[in-house]
């Protein structure tokens, strides 16, 4: 897999910080077992890591380094995808290339899966994109995780000068043609937006037909079409609000022709981590990083006078923490309120979100140290039953 001699260096010391166990560290307790109807998910239960990228404190150079280093944790500690986000004109996002940030986390890498969530269709030459996804995919030597959407904020697609209203049909266009780019030497393509003749697609992807696909859901009546299609879900919020999500997909999933053959795709929660020795430490850090955050979520819409009020994530802290968006605490404390979550929910995939806002890379590394260590373990090993 891909590598550098640098990179190998980096890791090692990173492990031996990231990995060494703490003063009094005991096995974690395996959590009491759930009911069988709720199971479902601990026989295919995966953790992943979503990152906005988001500025922090530090100069934007080291900020880079710093997620870097923390991908390589991810590596080598368990997570089975790192997912990046797409933002412009906004200190909520600064990896807006997403395929040249991962294209540096690919040479860092070995075993993490990884990919954009999302590739903001509408601002993109989907000729380019076809070509963009097939080169991370052979350079990450078959890891690309596929996301795609249309863009959430309008002020975004705005400063490129694509409105909301024409977003929709640029976005299904622009898919069309990725899809179709992946999968023939050939692409033509007539629309509206978009029109291609012959046009010659000279490189492919390693994993066939395509790389995974991911869509961000907020509502039951998108479901069908991601079911259908065999397209992996994340979605944000309470858990209560995602439970009828993932309640219609299966019963979708259900009635494909691909149930038979393929397992459930992931159904993801993403879920903000903060983990320290104290809850005292962890409430004042996870205070800090997610009111920063918060603040980066909101700049645009504050800047043209328009704060965002449709948001499935609380601004207040408390409100946040206490509707089980956050998970912040000790680690018994965070794995009691993450299996609450994953039950009501009812999801096979948590992304967790431990480098937000302005948490410096030692804060945000020691919540997932901890949590590869004391957390991950008591969800990943499927119990037994009496």
């Amino acid at each position: 897999m891909a590598g550098t001699g640098a990179g190998h260096g980096g890791r090692c010391r990173e492990i031996r910080l990231g990995a060494r166990p703490r003063p009094g560290h005991q096995e974690p307790h395996r959590l009491a077992p759930l009911s069988a109807r709720r199971t479902f998910w601990r026989t295919s239960l995966k953790f992943g890591v979503f990152d906005h990228v988001d500025r922090g404190d530090v100069p934007l150079a080291q900020h880079f380094d710093n997620r870097l280093r923390l991908a390589e944790f991810y590596d080598h500690n368990g997570f089975h995808a790192y997912h990046v986000a797409e933002h412009h004109g906004t200190p909520l996002g600064m990896a807006s290339s997403p395929s040249v940030f991962l294209a540096a986390v690919i040479q860092r890498t070995h075993r993490l899966r990884l990919g954009p969530l999302v590739y903001t269709l509408p601002l993109m030459n989907p000729l380019r994109l076809v070509e963009e996804v097939c080169m991370l995919d052979q350079m990450s030597h078959g890891r690309l995780e596929l996301g795609v959407g249309r863009g959430s904020s309008p002020y975004e697609l705005a400063y490129f000068g694509v409105t909301a209203e024409e977003s929709g049909g640029l976005y299904k266009e622009a898919y069309e043609i990725l899809m179709q780019g992946l999968q023939s030497k050939t692409i033509n393509f007539e629309g509206k937006h978009y029109r291609f003749k012959d046009y010659p697609v000279v490189l492919e992807c390693v994993q066939k037909p395509t790389p995974p696909i991911w869509y961000g859901l907020s509502a039951p009546a998108a479901v069908p079409w991601t079911a259908e299609n065999g397209v992996n879900i994340v979605c944000n919020g309470p858990s209560s609000n995602i439970r009828p999500i993932t309640d219609r997909y299966r019963e979708v999933w259900a009635g494909t022709a691909r149930s038979s053959a393929r397992p459930l795709p992931l159904l993801g929660m993403g879920r903000h981590i903060v983990i320290a020795e104290t809850r005292k430490d962890a409430l004042a850090a996870g205070k800090r990083g997610f009111d920063r955050w918060y603040a980066s979520l909101q700049h645009l819409w504050r800047v043209h006078g328009n704060p965002m009020k449709h948001y499935p994530i609380p601004e207040d802290f408390m409100a946040a923490l206490d509707a089980g968006i956050l998970l912040v605490g000790t680690a018994d404390k965070v794995a009691e309120g993450l299996q609450r979550e994953i039950e009501i929910a009812g999801v096979n995939y948590v992304l967790t979100r431990f480098a937000f806002g302005n948490l410096s890379y030692e804060e945000s590394l020691r919540s997932a140290t901890i949590f590869a260590q004391e957390v991950m373990p008591r969800f990943t090993s499927e119990p037994s039953y009496a």
